[in-house]
């Protein structure tokens, strides 16, 4: 059933101010299809907006003003949210993130409930890292499909100013732990930043590589809780690949992009005298270039904050209440019906109708990343 693309939103009235989105337009497909004819398969569900460590990027040194247990959605919740995602609205994909999920003490046993009613759902994981040394074997004997480890630097300095925290062997440890746990493939997420870890790129690559491990640089995004990003300060994926031709060529990987956010590139050694590629594929890198190279047009992903707010993209200042309609009692086909109404009014790009981080009417989002879920 197709979807008539780029229609206008219908009226609102006082539906959103009350938490609830404005219907969908009758005959609108089963699904989390948007105006645009995009539908949303990849859930990212965040299961706290507690974090240990303090990135730069990310939040302020102070930490942020966490929210209440309470507050925050049960395992039995996000139980029923990824059940009525992936029975009634064709979810595929899932992606555990925070804040740091490894600091909820029942991560293990959501990850086994989901599993035990999703048999062969992907059920994937964003970590800092910290303590996934002692949790990564019990984690995969839960059902977790493989994991996502942030990594900036491998250079103690660099990494606790950062991150600043002094745990760049703890993560290294947890990094070695999921490969050797089977979460493969193990991939890493790696921000630059001007004048701090910029240069390291190559270095960072070529680590990587060497030990299976599928390297993703990402661009610095508008998400940060001081509010300090600029376009100018920021690394661009242009850049990125200028810094990694240093040591390297890189070719575009054949295989399909399918709505992944990483645009992958086929990695070899750089030829020290010709200048040209030398030898076999080492394996691959992939660039996520929200700001510079934006691919919304193929977003596929839904948003679900850890207190149960639907977010129908990353930059949108505009969130819909499902864990509340949820404890009002409502059934399961109500929560779809409003998954589904929220998602139908997703943003072209970058929370507005027209794509650019750059645009004078670009508003960054009151959220920092780690109270949303990357």
């Amino acid at each position: 059933m197709s979807v008539q693309l780029g229609m206008p939103l219908p009226a609102a009235g006082d539906a959103s101010a009350a938490g609830a989105p404005p219907p969908r337009p009758a005959g609108t497909p089963t699904g989390l299809w948007d105006r645009y004819g995009r539908r949303a398969t990849d859930m990212r569900l965040s299961l706290t907006d507690k974090c240990n460590l303090r990135c730069t990027y990310c939040m302020p040194a102070e930490g942020l003003e966490w929210l209440s247990k309470q507050a925050v959605m049960t395992a039995e919740e996000i139980v029923r949210i990824v059940r009525i995602g992936v029975d009634a609205l064709g979810v595929r994909e899932l992606r555990l993130t925070g804040g740091e999920p490894l600091v909820r003490a029942d991560l293990i046993d959501i990850i086994a409930a989901i599993r035990g009613e999703h048999p062969e759902l992907p059920i994937s994981m964003t970590t800092n890292g910290v303590g996934l040394d002692k949790k990564a074997a019990a984690l995969k004997a839960a059902g977790l499909t493989r994991i996502n480890v942030s990594l900036d630097s491998l250079h103690e300095e660099t990494f606790a100013k950062l991150t600043r925290r002094p745990f760049l062997d703890r993560v290294l440890a947890g990094v070695d732990a999921a490969w050797a746990a089977g979460l493969g493939p193990v991939k890493l997420n790696a921000v630059l930043m001007r004048g701090i870890n910029d240069a390291e790129s190559p270095d960072l690559l070529a680590w990587a590589l060497g030990r299976g491990y599928e390297l993703r640089f990402i661009e610095q995004m508008p998400l940060d809780a001081d509010h300090g990003w600029t376009r100018r300060n920021m690394i661009t994926a242009a850049e990125i690949r200028e810094l990694l031709s240093r040591d390297f060529v890189l070719s575009p990987d054949p295989r399909a992009r399918d709505g992944a956010p990483a645009e992958r590139f086929e990695v070899r050694r750089r030829d020290a005298l010709s200048q040209d590629a030398a030898g076999p594929v080492l394996g691959t890198v992939g660039i996520i270039a929200s700001v510079t190279e934006p691919f919304c047009a193929d977003c596929r992903r839904t948003r679900i904050t850890a207190e149960g707010k639907i977010m129908s993209c990353l930059f949108s200042r505009e969130e819909f209440d499902l864990l509340g309609l949820l404890r009002q009692g409502a059934s399961d086909a109500e929560l779809a019906e409003r998954w589904q109404d929220a998602m139908w009014v997703k943003p072209k790009a970058h929370g507005m109708d027209h794509t650019g981080l750059g645009a004078a009417d670009f508003v960054q989002p009151d959220r920092s990343m780690s109270a949303i879920g990357g």
